[in-house]
């Protein structure tokens, strides 16, 4: 009889507690009874737990994307985005489960898209993924859903200021359907004809990236331009920077588990992508606003904070290929790139109010490109078991057509698609894209919402503080071409206020607010009824309106 496995140190191995890894032997489609058998065998948990983490990070990417958009845009439509961008995790958690991973991942897919043999996630549990062998179905399943709630919250941040919400949300499941879960399919699926071809997407530069900032620039194409575009009125700054901050964070927090989780293990790929990911991220920050810098002399927090999405998309599907010190061209390019690409809405007139394209369309195609130059079999092979080629630097330069025809298909199935979409869905009574003009003047939050960010926050700092906010010593607020007045100065002081006629406030508050003066003097009186019992009399402006 043969004596029990020792160790090194004469330990009996035999005798410790622990699961033997056992693999999966291909027996019914669900990877076993669960009753009879004990499913979590084939499965090493480290990957398993990693890749519950991973899921809840990028989770929490999606109310970054939403507090980052609510920053840039006005006040009046600052919570329409966030509620936008939450409600894509609704609609789109409820269309992966009902047909959209059998759509995209279903294990006899075609070359374009799957078929529903895992509709409602039918026989969706214990057997290996199409993604990994390392993780159970029911765990793919779930954390590329929320690479598919992402993208679509990325994608409806067009609506900023003029979309309606309904047919948003009727085109976020349509979307979701016809677009996202084919360019999945036919990106990460085996059986897709990119992934066939020997195109490489670590984390989502064409599914997730191009395939959103296409979406967006067809979507702000069809709903047309904002009322005031190309005059002083949309010249604003964006009302939140600390939000924008915040989203900021969120994002980068989250795209650890958006990149390195892509690993689908515990590996040391993993651990590449993460290095990569942060550096990336760093230096793309650091690229935008330098570049800011040169032309404003002044360092601008949301231009770090744009670079720093610009390296995060750039680096998502190469994050798992490349070598780290190529994280640093992904930086300095993506940041670059990106940061020139916000003029294209200019050139092409179409109001891409929040730069969604110009980031993630033009961040993801660059991304890609690199991606294809960049790619290094052993770091792809850091996970034990993926096998590339290369990319052009080892001398596969094939690689890069991939990657080209990878992107360009991308872009144009999604623009494309989403302009027919949309356009029938504007024909649907009820269902037309486009806010009414009165919407648009009184902001997203109070016609389509219904609630509001800040309340009467703003109105009392301009209307309590009256003409305190003055001051010429600042280039922002002492500029006549500002459409909002006296916004960047802020006092305290009531009694040391400069002499400015009531006429003269209710007109500022007016242009800023895009609304009439007789609904500004609404406003304020019934903010005067509010502040009253406080013992406030607050400088109202009623007076000059001949009220």
């Amino acid at each position: 009889m043969s004596s029990p496995a020792m160790n090194s140190e004469g330990l009996d191995l035999g005798s410790l507690n622990y699961t033997t890894l056992v693999p999966y032997n291909g027996t019914i489609p669900t990877g076993g009874n669960s009753l009879t058998q004990n499913l979590n065998v084939h499965y090493e948990s480290g990957d398993i737990a990693w890749m519950l983490a991973s899921t809840a990070l990028v989770l929490l990417m999606v109310p970054g994307v939403g507090f980052f958009y609510s920053g840039l845009a006005r006040r009046k439509s600052a919570l329409s985005l966030i509620w936008v961008t939450m409600m894509a995790v609704g609609v789109t958690s409820f269309q992966w489960f009902f047909w959209g991973y059998s759509l995209a991942f279903s294990h006899s897919a075609g070359r374009y898209i799957g078929d529903l043999s895992n509709i409602g996630f039918r026989n969706v549990l214990a057997a290996p993924s199409v993604g990994s062998e390392r993780i159970p179905d029911l765990l793919f399943a779930v954390y590329q859903g929320m690479f598919a709630s992402i993208t679509v919250a990325l994608a409806v941040g067009a609506v900023a200021e003029r979309g309606r919400m309904l047919p948003c949300v009727v085109f976020m499941f349509i979307w979701s359907t016809v677009i996202y879960d084919a360019i999945a399919c036919w990106t990460w699926n085996p059986a897709g004809w990119v992934s066939r071809m020997g195109g490489i997407d670590f984390a989502g530069g064409t599914p997730v990236h191009i395939s959103s900032g296409s979406a967006a620039l067809a979507y702000s194409l069809m709903l047309g331009k904002r009322r005031g575009h190309g005059t002083h009125e949309l010249n604003f700054r964006p009302h939140n920077v600390t939000q924008i901050i915040i989203g900021t964070i969120f994002l980068w927090v989250g795209w650890f588990g958006f990149n390195a989780g892509s690993a689908l293990s515990a590996s040391m790929r993993a651990v590449m992508a993460a290095v990569n990911t942060n550096l990336a991220a760093s230096v793309g920050g650091v690229t935008w606003c330098l570049l800011d810098y040169r032309l404003e002399g002044k360092w601008s927090a949301v231009g770090f904070c744009s670079g720093v999405v610009a390296g995060l998309v750039a680096i998502t599907p190469g994050s798992g290929f490349v070598p780290a010190w190529s994280a640093i061209v992904f930086g300095v390019v993506a940041g670059s790139s990106c940061n020139y690409a916000t003029k294209v809405k200019f050139f092409l007139g179409i109001d891409d109010a929040l730069d969604i394209f110009a980031v993630h369309g033009i961040g993801g195609f660059v991304g890609n490109i690199l991606t294809g130059f960049f790619a290094a079999d052993y770091i792809a092979h850091l996970d034990g078991r993926t096998v590339i080629q290369g990319g052009g630097l080892t001398g596969h330069w094939i690689q890069l057509c991939y990657q080209l025809a990878d992107s360009v298909s991308g872009f144009a199935y999604s623009f494309g698609g989403t302009c027919i979409i949309l356009f029938l869905i504007n024909l649907i009574p009820g269902l037309g894209l486009r806010a009414s003009e009165e919407a648009e003047v009184i902001g997203m939050d109070d016609a389509e919402i219904g609630e509001f960010a800040y309340d009467f926050v703003e109105f009392t700092r301009d209307v309590v503080n009256g003409g305190d906010l003055l001051d010429d010593d600042s280039k922002y607020s002492a500029d006549a071409d500002s459409p909002i007045p006296h916004e960047k100065a802020f006092s305290t002081s009531i009694d040391a206020s400069p002499d400015i006629s009531g006429a003269t406030r209710l007109k500022g508050v007016s242009d800023q607010y895009q609304e009439p003066e007789h609904e500004v003097v609404r406003k304020l009186e019934t903010l005067d009824a509010l502040l009253e019992p406080a013992g406030i009399t607050p400088r109202t402006v009623s007076g000059a309106s001949g009220a």
